[in-house]
């Protein structure tokens, strides 16, 4: 049957499967509306927001940090608008991944998918290593080995239980992270009024230049013109993969309660996360502290506990703030440990997906009663024991390593996405299906599709510029930083050599396959 014949609902037996070797998804769909919202969020706001933003502000200053995220935000929006008309039309397991090898070829969607799985790997030892420092401002008691340990184990036992458990436990700790994130926007707007015990009304004091040399626009490694743009860059290659959300939110539709009615929502409140939390987040920690800050610079060079993990904790030990800075240690700790647990969800089911596919070992593929793929969790949880790379190096070595790995799969992956969304449109376009007939429909296209693939064309490239300017060169930078990028078209040439596979056809792209058929039965 032809595709553009087809509707929505058409559950005709001559659909050819994807892949020969792909397994059934056993997973259960049990996340509600108030999960999924929770979920993104567990996903956007963790350690990098709360804890390695005071590193940006030290290279860039407050109006270079605000301006690189407020840039950022517009291609998150970008690709928000690519991925929910995708996803609410087909809402599967481990979807973008899938989505490359349905509407481009299938060696790009062995790509695509093992480079998300490593950027959620190394996410996660990334929070495990951040949780160890945070808790140090309390006590350096603590062996790091049995605080490794006690976060694994809390890892495997949220996600082995069913997914509606650790639906209600991302709902509880990302409403933590919400208090702490609209709390420390309040606490900036009292104390900059002189709501503080030292009743200094320091307002915008920090962007002006007169009072803070070189404020509002930092200068970094070099002066001038340069140092201020590569200060920028610097601030905009943190927000890279600080601002995050549509793919996490992505994530859970394979195991959503009500897909097409709850997708759009979760899609649909992204523009008011960025907004919130990360617009005037930066803005609040460019007022608060100056970057320019003797204890910011120390604490981040040092890696010292407490001061170090939060430019807000250090703005109110300034202020003689008591009290308040543990309680918002103890919400960054929630935070970090929390952006970890997603991690771990995400993880487990960008490999589930692989195996789904046949393009993993198939025992990946098993779940247990609950619908849990144990051992694609069990694969996250043995991946998480590289934060015992801190024990022989420093906390702050260590984290940056993972930065630098992270930013490239990111933003490698966000480019597989827009070109796939690419090819969606197109294929819609060939075959003459109306996008009026989805079940939401995305503004602006195909424009936001471009534009996400040339901003993340550009970032994968620059994202270790830093390596390539005189008397900078570091060869683990340089191997973090740029690794993916060969590693990704290597991937991709294994695949189509190993199993021979084929371009897709506009034309041929199955809009109305097997999967498709079962969600709409599902749906009624």
């Amino acid at each position: 049957m032809n595709n553009r014949n087809r509707r929505p609902g058409d559950l005709s037996e001559d659909v050819e499967d994807h892949s020969r070797d792909s397994c059934q998804d056993q997973t259960h769909r049990k996340l509600k509306n108030r999960h999924i919202q929770l979920i993104g969020i567990g996903g956007t706001i963790g350690t990098l927001l709360f804890v390695q933003i005071g590193s940006a502000l030290t290279k860039g200053g407050p109006a270079s940090l605000f301006l690189a995220f407020a840039v950022w935000c517009t291609f998150i929006l970008a690709m928000n608008n690519c991925l929910a008309e995708m996803v609410t039309w087909m809402p599967i397991s481990s979807p973008f991944a899938r989505y490359a090898d349905r509407f481009v070829d299938p060696a790009l969607g062995f790509a695509s998918g093992v480079n998300y799985f490593i950027y959620e790997a190394s996410i996660v030892p990334f929070e495990m290593v951040a949780f160890n420092l945070v808790i140090h401002y309390w006590t350096d008691e603590i062996p790091l080995s049995a605080c490794i340990v006690f976060i694994l184990v809390c890892y495997a036992s949220f996600n082995l239980f069913a997914v509606r458990f650790y639906g209600e436990m991302e709902f509880w700790l990302g409403s933590g992270k919400i208090i702490l994130a609209i709390g420390l926007i309040i606490f900036t707007c009292i104390t900059m009024l002189g709501g503080n015990p030292l009743h200094d009304r320091y307002g915008f004091r920090n962007w002006d230049s007169s009072k803070v040399l070189g404020a509002p626009f930092a200068e970094y490694i070099e002066t001038g013109n340069l140092g201020r743009f590569l200060g920028f860059l610097a601030c905009l290659i943190l927000a890279a993969i600080t601002v995050t959300g549509p793919e996490y939110v992505s994530m859970t539709a394979g195991e959503a309660e009500h897909p097409r009615r709850d997708m759009p929502k979760a899609f649909n409140s992204v523009f008011f996360r960025l907004t919130t939390f990360f617009l005037l987040g930066t803005l609040c920690v460019g007022t608060i502290v100056p970057y320019s800050d003797p204890d910011l610079r120390k604490a981040l060079s040092d890696a010292r506990p407490g001061a170090g993990s939060s430019p807000y904790v250090i703005a109110m030990q300034h202020l003689n703030i008591k009290v308040l800075p543990d309680i918002v240690n103890a919400l960054i700790l929630s935070s970090v440990f929390s952006a970890g647990n997603s991690y771990v969800y995400c993880g487990s089911r960008t490999l589930f997906g692989l195996a789904l596919e046949g393009k993993a070992p198939k025992f990946l593929a098993k779940c247990n009663s609950s619908g849990v793929p144990v051992y694609c969790v069990g694969v996250m949880i043995a991946i998480g024991l590289l934060s015992f790379l801190q024990v022989s190096n420093s906390s702050a070595v260590v984290l940056q390593w993972f930065v630098q790995l992270e930013t490239a799969s990111q933003v490698l992956n966000y480019a597989m996405i827009s070109f796939s969304y690419i090819r969606f449109y197109n294929a819609l376009k060939a075959q003459g299906i109306s996008r009026d007939i989805l079940p939401y429909k995305s503004p602006w296209q195909p424009f936001c599709a471009y534009y996400a693939l040339t901003v993340t064309f550009i970032m994968a490239f620059v994202a270790g510029y830093i390596v390539f300017l005189p008397g900078q060169w570091e060869k683990t930078t340089f191997l973090f930083s740029y690794a993916m990028i060969g590693v990704c078209p290597a991937l991709y040439l294994f695949w189509k050599i190993l199993k021979k596979t084929k371009w897709r056809d506009l034309e041929e792209i199955d809009f109305f396959n097997k999967e498709r058929a079962e969600i709409d039965a599902y749906e009624r």
